[in-house]
């Protein structure tokens, strides 16, 4: 059996899919953008705020299904130009200070709605 998570105070899906999926003890957490909830639209163009906001809404997420940053044991983060990577792990550190998890960073060609980075996650509850 699988279970839908979903957040009001995290955006809602950009397409046919859940923000996350629990199954048993594992949840997957879709890509999450630097969107505002209640605008639906990226919080600026700016690389560390848009990290900051992705964060937070992947934060809200994990809290509706009962989870927090503890409980995540692998990120994946994409981001559209690796010149702001450096940006990107800073911001990153603030939310994952102690026993981070296994991480990947991968650059992609473009992100929805313009955005400039995405993290996706997988947590074990």
């Amino acid at each position: 059996m699988k279970t839908v998570i979903k957040s009001a105070s995290a955006p809602a899906a950009l397409g046919p899919y859940s923000q996350a999926i629990r199954k048993g003890d594992i949840l997957y957490l879709s890509g999450q953008l630097g969107i505002v909830p209640t605008t639906g639209e990226l919080i600026s163009s700016d690389v560390a705020e848009q990290t900051t906001q992705a964060l937070a809404n992947m934060k809200a997420v994990l809290a509706q299904a009962g989870a927090s940053v503890e409980d995540v044991c692998k990120v994946t983060v994409f981001l559209t130009d690796m010149a702001d990577f450096q940006t990107v792990n800073d911001v990153y550190a603030r939310t994952f200070t102690a026993n981070p998890p296994a991480r990947s960073c991968v650059a992609v060609a473009a992100l929805p709605k313009g955005g400039r980075v995405e993290v996706e996650a997988i947590a074990v509850l």
